[in-house]
């Protein structure tokens, strides 16, 4: 079983221990999700640029905390989806690869679309 696999089973059992399955429609876990980046963001809010050296110990454990919040949300989701998110993420990155080919795009943050 590979480590997503892992947490979608414990986040299924978490849910079920609970009896929360009833509210984790696409919906409302796409919501949560959302809510949940928006509090990751915050901790880099008004930072000059969020680099390591301008976190103290509570920001770094506050943005940990956070982005097992997303991870985890995002897994619970993929799951009612039926997304393969391992798998999903590989075929991204092969899009992406086609889209954005190293040889053209090396140092320019443009869009594909913009040059």
């Amino acid at each position: 079983m590979n480590p997503l696999e892992q947490l979608r089973d414990l986040t299924r059992a978490f849910a079920a221990e609970r009896d929360w399955q009833q509210y984790h429609t696409p919906k409302n876990l796409a919501m949560a999700l959302s809510v949940e980046v928006a509090e990751l963001v915050e901790h880099f809010q008004w930072l000059p640029t969020g680099a390591p050296a301008e976190l103290d110990e509570r920001k770094r454990e506050g943005i940990r905390h956070e982005l097992a919040d997303v991870l985890l949300y995002l897994v619970q989701l993929a799951d009612k989806m039926d997304v393969d998110l391992h798998a999903a993420a590989l075929e991204k990155l092969a899009l992406n690869a086609s889209k954005y080919p190293a040889a053209q795009v090396r140092g320019d943050a443009r869009k594909y679309d913009e040059y």
